[in-house]
């Protein structure tokens, strides 16, 4: 779906991992390790198990420390703190996607399933720490991730974001789906060797009308917003 512009947009949400960051670094392979290892001595099982519930759980509750919170009374800070006590190094920075936030016109957020601690490393990685006013994660969310509804209107509110004057960037498409129906303009992230998102996404194309628009070069498309005069930006993945 294409079609509608970004003229109205005031604030800019972006999610953080494998979205602000191009998946070839493989930083997120690095927590995917830290998660199969916490399930496979937490559970007693080897790691080609741990990895199938791992992936199950995330598939399913929308985040793998959900369902083991849901199915194991795992406590979230304790999962959290070892999961992300990874090498933050291999993200390298991108003067062309910080160049791209500070030409846009308005407020930038970012709404993530991991934790404000993570997004900090990410961002002073990046060299993008200046560019966010605020960082929304799974604690401010009480532990319940993307895609469900109430994490988005908690957002909202904490923010005081209009839906309709913002626009949400994802890897994801079922987490974009929330945003569409409370009027955000939405963007689907694409970067090769995000398997993950690959696979959710092809379980759920539908079609995927509530995605407005695809790229797989974000700041070349957050350029184009602001040097076409916001006009309707068809960038396919």
């Amino acid at each position: 779906m294409t079609g509608r512009g970004f003229d109205h947009v005031e604030t800019w949400v972006f999610d953080l991992d494998n979205t602000l960051y191009p998946s070839n670094c493989r930083l997120f392979d690095q927590i995917d390790e830290r998660m199969g290892a916490y399930i496979s001595e937490l559970l007693k099982v080897d790691r080609v198990e741990a990895r199938r519930i791992q992936k199950t759980f995330f598939y399913e509750h929308g985040t793998t420390l959900r369902g083991l919170m849901t199915e194991h009374g795992v406590h979230p800070n304790e999962f959290l703190d070892f999961v992300h006590d990874i090498d933050h190094t291999p993200v390298p920075a991108d003067p062309a996607l910080a160049d791209a936030l500070q030409a846009l016109p308005g407020r930038k957020l970012v709404f993530t399933n991991g934790t404000v601690a993570h997004a900090d490393k990410v961002l002073a990685r990046l060299g993008l720490g200046g560019h966010f006013s605020g960082i929304f994660d799974i604690v401010h969310a009480d532990y319940i991730p993307k895609p469900a509804l109430g994490p988005y209107q908690k957002f909202l509110r904490d923010h005081a974001v209009d839906a309709a004057r913002a626009a949400m960037f994802e890897d994801i498409a079922r987490n974009l789906e929330v945003p569409h129906r409370l009027g955000m303009t939405t963007v689907l992230v694409s970067h090769p060797g995000n398997e993950d998102a690959q696979i959710m996404n092809r379980r759920d194309d539908g079609g995927q009308d509530h995605v407005h628009h695809r790229t797989d070069d974000l700041a070349r498309f957050l350029r184009g917003i602001t040097t076409e005069s916001a006009g309707a930006i068809p960038v396919r993945g």
